[in-house]
């Protein structure tokens, strides 16, 4: 085990035992590194003081990159590169605030600071000999693969309310399950959620969704109840509460055409998830595909199934008001509603005839949401993975997935031949000037020439540009 240690955090936890101070790596690390994973962050918990790690970190010219969280016993040094977070060991107690203790104490006692710890599987403490202390059966757990709460659920989500989105952020990225109780116990303290920030949700809901098992992280995070609560978000010196993702309870058990689906809308949606790209645009596109079926205006019924003509389009609506209140950039939540509004649209064209994806195409590069054929190409390479994880995930047909593939590489090759902006086209500013005459022409004919092979009357090779300049400007005089 202590081969798998990095040498800076050696180094480290020697330095405090070589000062009497007792040191142990703790939390996520301990974990992973049963797990034979190789952890991406080492914690250190020690007997010492916030100002004896400061006293050490300058007597050994480590740099301290973190004094903020010296109130609460914690210092981040700088080792080689890589931020440790060393805390004193140390006892909490929460008042109002859902997040933040209201009191901190300092302690030398290893045990009182795992006590104090949110999972059994996170409340384990290991020596540089990898000596385990497991008070609270973390091992078992793992073994077991579950994540369970330290002691009593209802007081642990009562002190942190975070506790409850990160139980179920853990279930994703572990492939764990919610022990019985734990999970039990989060509707029962649902009203804590209210005093949580949305940073620090929308920071939970992000790892979730790009989790490994993200469907474990998602399917807790809505059928507790977390996802319809609502948190908070502080302007001009006042809070105000802020819906989380209410617009998703309608999917579970939502029926949908048995003809062309497997499962009910939110199974649907966690499987599209889960068949996704770990990358957060076409995670959220993902999971909020769907969010339009089952609406009123949208439900309908035809041959005794149920349809959600226009639900695409309601969906890319929800979605823009969603990512505006997560506080996304603008450019992030319209690529995310553009591939939610148009996923319709790749099946009717996958069936469709070419001539129609042309101008489809063509309509895309003159629509003005896209700077430059690169952004357009990489659009269309995201609704193609997008629509291949719902047709993966509506009917689990591994050839209907391959077409999809099949016509999305077919939709790149179009784009490569449709310039979105003037700066796609193949020319020099030198050689157009010589072809016009006055480099103030340049901007004019740019306009017309883009239009020109967008139509496809005009090829975008240097020669074909510079031959039509010539005659655009004899037509101009």
């Amino acid at each position: 085990m202590k081969n798998a240690i990095p040498y800076n955090i050696i180094k480290l936890v020697s330095e405090l035992e070589k000062r009497q101070y007792h040191a142990f790596i703790v939390g996520g690390a301990v974990r992973d590194l049963l797990m034979a994973k190789q952890p991406t962050d080492y914690d250190v918990a020690t007997s010492a003081c916030p100002e004896a790690i400061i006293e050490m970190a300058v007597q050994n010219d480590w740099r301290i990159i973190d004094k903020l969280g010296h109130n609460f016993g914690v210092v981040i040094i700088l080792l080689d590169g890589q931020p440790v977070e060393v805390a004193s060991f140390r006892g909490e107690r929460y008042g109002e605030d859902s997040h933040k203790p209201e009191k901190v104490w300092f302690t030398d006692n290893i045990a009182e600071d795992l006590a104090r710890r949110d999972f059994t599987i996170n409340a384990m403490a290991m020596d540089l000999s990898g000596n385990i202390i497991d008070n609270f059966g973390g091992q078992a757990d793992l073994e077991a693969m579950l994540v369970r709460a330290v002691g009593d659920p209802c007081k642990r989500f009562q002190e942190d309310a975070l506790r409850m989105f990160r139980a179920c952020r853990f279930a994703g990225q572990l492939g764990f399950n919610i022990e019985e109780q734990t999970l039990s116990a989060i509707p029962d303290n649902l009203s804590r959620v209210n005093g949580l920030s949305i940073e620090r949700v929308k920071n939970e809901l992000e790892k979730m969704l790009t989790a490994e098992q993200c469907h474990f992280s998602l399917e807790a995070f809505v059928e507790s109840g977390l996802a319809a609560c609502s948190c908070r978000m502080k302007e001009h010196g006042e809070y105000r509460s802020v819906p989380i993702l209410p617009e998703l309870a309608h999917l579970v058990k939502l029926p949908q055409n048995t003809e062309y689906h497997l499962f009910d809308a939110w199974q649907h949606t966690l499987e599209t998830v889960r068949n996704s790209p770990a990358d957060l645009v076409l995670r959220w596109a993902a999971l909020l595909h769907d969010v339009g079926k089952g609406l009123p205006g949208i439900r309908g019924e035809k041959n005794g199934q149920p349809t959600d003509h226009g639900h695409d389009c309601e969906g890319a609506r929800l979605a823009e008001d969603i990512l505006t209140r997560f506080q996304y950039s603008p450019k992030f939540r319209k690529r995310v509603a553009w591939l939610i509004g148009k996923h319709m649209r790749f099946y009717v064209y996958l069936n469709g005839n070419s001539q129609n994806t042309l101008r489809w195409i063509r309509d895309e590069a003159r629509s003005g949401r896209f700077s430059c054929s690169k952004d357009l190409m990489e659009a269309f390479m995201q609704l193609t993975e997008l629509c291949k994880a719902d047709i993966y995930a509506a009917v689990k047909n591994p050839e209907a997935v391959a077409d999809a593939a099949a016509f999305g590489k077919y939709l790149t090759e179009l784009i490569q031949n449709m310039p979105v902006h003037t700066s796609d086209l193949a020319y020099s500013a030198g050689s157009l000037t010589v072809a016009l005459g006055d480099k103030k022409l340049i901007g004019p004919f740019l306009k017309k020439a883009l239009l020109r092979v967008q139509d496809g009357n005009l090829a975008n090779v240097e020669k074909a540009l510079l031959d039509a300049a010539a005659k655009w400007v004899q037509r101009h005089k």
